[in-house]
This record gives C-alpha cells, structure tokens and sequence, in this order.
C-alpha cells in the first residue's frame, strides 16, 4: 500500500504537472500559436502504422525516399527519442489577409498561383524559433527535461498527434481540420518526457463531403484520407526533382509551387482566419504575378529575392521547370512565346525539356 507520505508527494506532483499544462498553454498563446493540444505518445498507434505501411508497399510516397527509411519511429515516438511520454501539438495560422483572392489568380493563366502558405517567411524558421521558445519556457519553470522540438523535420507524424490532442481532426485530403480554422495553419510539435495532462480528441465532421476528391486537379486524392502523391501537384513541383509527367503537364494549370485546391473548396475553411503574423505577409507580390516576370529571375535573383522562403530549397533550376509548364497551360501571347523562346537552349536539360514541352503547346518551335 502507498504510505500517507507517497501519497501526498503524488498528488502535489499531479497537481503542479496539472497547473505547468495549464501555463504552457498560456504561453503557447502569447507566443502566437492559435491552439494546443497534447496527446500521449504512448498509446497504440498500430492501426496507423499499418495504414502507413500500406500506403508505402503501394508506391504513393513516390520518391520521397524519407517517407520510408524511418520504419517505427514515425508511429513511436520513444523510439525516435527515448522516454517520450507526451506529444506536445500546436498550430499557426498562416493566410494572409492582404493576399490577392487565390481563385482569381488562378483563372488569370498568365499569373503565376503559389500556395498560400509560401508567401512569406519560411514557416519551418518561424515554428521553430517559436517552439523553442516555448521549451525554454518550461525549462525556467521546471528545470532541465528531455524535450526535442520538431516542425516538419524528422519522421513525425504531425496529423495524427495533432488529431489525438484535439486540435482537430484528418480531412478526406489527409491534411488537419478544424471547426473553428479550417486547414490553413501550421503545426508543429515538442515530444516530452513530462507526464502532462491529456486532452480529448474531436470527432469528424466531414460527413459525406467529397469537394476535396472531386476537385482534385490531377485526382491525386484517390479516395476518402488516401493521397496518390505521384499525382500531387504539392508533390511535383515540391518535391519532385526530375521531369513532370507529360499527361500532367496540362492539369497542373498555373500553379507553380503548391496547390491548395482541396482546402480552397473545403466548406470548413469559411472560418479560416487570416493571420496577424508579420512573418507571413506576402513578399515580392507572390500572390499576384506574372509567369513571365518570375520566369525572367536568374539563379541569383531567385536567391536574393526568395531568401528566407520556403520556395527557394527547391532551386532555380524546378522553380524554372515549373514555371515553364505554366507558359505551356497559358493562353498564347508575344510575351509568353519570347518568355519561352529566350530559354529554349537553357543549360539545364531539365529546364529544356520543359519548355520545348510548353512551346509545342502554343504550336511553336525554339524559332518560329
């Protein structure tokens, strides 16, 4: 039996774990995250794991190598760091309110449409100096603790302890959904070894919507939470390194970095809300121009003008690809067929091949 003294240390030791939680989620706020939830770590995650390994042994991860190689320690914290105990979830919004409509950049076909997440600093940066600002928080008020921060940079699986932790819930598109801000935000995650106080789960509220599949340029979206990211337009011109696909060329439309279709029509997001983050303002007018102007960048004004932005790791070189698959689905014009002319002998076999792709389109060769 547990002596008066053991039992008293206990319940001193859950209520100050009960008032840290509280204080962490304070801090969370005043460090601008919109909401936090925390989950444990240790819970089964079997039914996951298998749908994962589903997903992977059917190719849909395409080339994202990374996808695969971290086995069990996607779905298992602890074996990704040692005595994990919680999962740590919070989320920021990113739409910018002063961004040009996104629907009607991407009915001007001499526009170039960049996800709205991309429009200003690199998020990856921004989460992450925030989180760490939040450990050290807690690190003043506890002491030392094992912690590992994390925003989209190892094997973590951000939807689903998001989801655990009641920050939402997985959308037929597999990203986040929320009741009260939609899909567009980031998350980001601390794994812990605190024993904090779990939160509860939402229940779905998709019901028999599908305007996500439907929409789907490229039908990437094979099915209810099932993603074919060969299809992706988010995975060709992000993560994809090589030539696009020709059948997919034309169904890719404008969008040079990133679709955001599926959240667009998402009937969730009309409570989407814009943020008040000075770090995701939009830079350069990447919400509103030209593929000709973007395509005329060199290698040093791309680096120069996108330092800082999540779309310069892709590199001039598929920032290029990218954009001249977008001249190629664009309504013919002077500038456009010039535009295209002026790279037709690129030193990039990549970018080459895309643009003779995109001058065919317009009926045109590298002279005429």
């Amino acid at each position: 039996m547990m002596s008066a003294m053991q039992e008293n240390i206990s319940n001193n030791l859950t209520t100050d774990l009960v008032s840290l939680t509280g204080d962490i989620k304070t801090w969370s706020r005043e460090l601008g995250f919109q909401e936090i939830g925390i989950s444990d770590a240790k819970a089964d995650t079997s039914r996951v794991e298998t749908g994962l390994l589903e997903w992977l042994n059917k190719g849909y991860h395409g080339n994202m190598d990374y996808m695969a190689k971290h086995g069990a320690r996607r779905s298992h914290p602890e074996k990704l760091i040692p005595g994990t105990l919680r999962v740590i979830s919070v989320r920021m919004n990113y739409s910018s309110p002063k961004a040009r409509d996104s629907w009607q950049v991407m009915q001007e076909s001499d526009k170039a449409f960049i996800s709205r997440y991309a429009l200003g600093r690199d998020y990856h940066k921004v989460l992450r100096s925030r989180l760490q600002k939040l450990a050290d928080k807690i690190v003043t008020k506890v002491g030392h603790f094992n912690y590992r921060v994390f925003t989209d940079s190892a094997p973590v699986m951000e939807v689903e302890w998001a989801q655990r932790s009641g920050l939402g819930w997985r959308g037929k598109h597999t990203l986040l959904l929320s009741r009260e801000a939609g899909s567009m935000f980031f998350l980001g995650e601390i794994y812990t070894d605190l024993s904090l106080s779990i939160d509860s789960p939402t229940d779905n509220h998709c019901g028999t919507c599908t305007k996500c599949i439907d929409i789907c340029p490229t039908k990437a979206i094979i099915g209810p939470y099932r993603l074919d990211a060969r299809r992706c337009i988010s995975y060709l011109t992000i993560e994809h390194k090589g030539s696009i696909p020709e059948p997919l060329r034309p169904l890719i439309g404008n969008r040079v970095y990133g679709c955001d279709d599926c959240q667009l029509i998402c009937p969730w997001n009309k409570y989407a809300a814009a943020t008040d983050e000075g770090d995701f303002t939009v830079r350069n007018g990447l919400d509103d121009t030209s593929l000709v102007e973007l395509f005329s960048w060199s290698k040093e004004e791309f680096d120069t003008k996108l330092a800082g932005s999540p779309i310069r790791r892709i590199g001039h070189e598929q920032w290029l690809r990218n954009l001249a698959i977008g001249l190629g689905n664009a309504s013919s014009s002077k500038n456009i067929s010039g535009a295209l002319k002026a790279r037709y002998n690129d030193n990039s076999h990549l970018v080459r091949e895309h643009v003779r792709w995109a001058l065919r389109q317009h009926n045109l060769s590298g002279s005429s």
